[in-house]
């Protein structure tokens, strides 16, 4: 038995082989890290890209999951997604004075069945491996229930008259010139989670002696969030909120010509989440628990595998 290991022990997988694979995973939208490992295994192409020989075999699809807390400790990610906005390249497609933030829903890898009260008091499921659940006349919440799967998910609906989901929230920070992602994280849902994300967000932007803008819909249309926002030096371009209330946009900031600009182009953030959510899998989360992206950046950059290989190896391009 002791024949079968080397000396030094079992040989680890390199992280940068692992992001390689994971890049691959969203730019193919491959369903499951058990396909992506059976692509690995027979696609040249996918080969090359990730690092391993003809003949090398594959590491096995669990091996995501034991090593995902190394790459996420060890900020691999966010270094490399980093260094793409760093690229000359890209640079000058970057804008450092107009931004757009928004969120949305990521719902999370456990079913409603699994929200029961904290305190166990609820009635058992029925018998089987997917019992019922009547949940009729019942009045659940986050304050008193909790998901036995994921407990950080939160029951969360989008708006009025729809139907509520375990769910995450995550929130992106869109550059206004050309629509790429700069920042984003990922929290849990909650109706403040947009606004302290967002203020999170733009803040290492705004730390200059020129002001910003920051668009957004009317959901950051509040007056201590435009206050904080003003505090930090930025211009607050949101949508005005005037169902029923009255907007804290007033008069000194509509009627600059930018104001309409940065309404018109903060639409375009909604494609970075369109392309998340149908093309990189990010509808539903593929973990569970709690996590931050402090720097989940670059996501609809365009990049062709070469350049991306090359900058896994080190290579400086400035």
């Amino acid at each position: 038995m002791q024949r079968l290991y080397p000396p030094t022990g079992r040989d680890s997988i390199p992280p940068e082989r692992l992001l390689r694979a994971l890049l691959l995973q969203a730019f193919f939208s491959i369903r499951s890290e058990r396909q992506l490992v059976e692509r690995i295994d027979f696609d040249l192409l996918f080969r090359w890209f990730v690092g391993i020989g003809v003949d090398d075999p594959v590491w096995d699809a669990t091996t995501f999951t034991k090593n995902r807390d190394r790459l996420l400790a060890g900020e691999v990610a966010s270094r490399f997604l980093a260094s793409v906005l760093a690229q000359p390249k890209v640079r000058t497609l970057l804008s450092t004075e107009h931004f757009s933030v928004d969120g949305t829903l990521l719902e999370a890898w456990a079913s409603t069945k699994s929200f029961r009260p904290k305190d166990g008091s609820g009635p058992p499921p029925d018998a089987g491996r997917n019992g019922e659940q009547n949940f009729r006349g019942r009045k659940r919440s986050n304050d008193t229930h909790a998901s036995t799967t994921d407990p950080d998910a939160q029951l969360y609906r989008k708006g009025p008259g729809k139907e509520a989901k375990l769910c995450f929230m995550g929130h992106a920070l869109m550059e206004n010139r050309n629509g790429l992602i700069v920042d984003a994280l990922a929290t849990r849902a909650s109706g403040h989670a947009e606004r302290l994300a967002a203020l999170h967000l733009v803040e290492p932007h705004a730390d200059r002696p020129q002001k910003i803008t920051l668009g957004g819909d009317k959901g950051f249309d509040t007056r201590d969030f435009v206050a904080e926002l003003r505090e930090i030096n930025v211009t607050p371009h949101l949508a005005q909120n005037t169902s029923g209330r009255r907007s804290a946009i007033d008069g000194r900031t509509t009627r600059h010509p930018g104001y309409a600009i940065s309404q018109r182009i903060r639409k375009r953030i909604e494609e970075a989440f369109g392309w998340a959510k149908t093309v990189a899998g990010l509808r539903k989360r593929l973990e569970r628990g709690h996590f931050v992206w402090p720097q989940a950046k670059g996501g609809v950059v365009s990049l062709t595998p070469a350049q991306l290989s090359m900058l896994l190896e080190g290579i400086d391009w400035r």
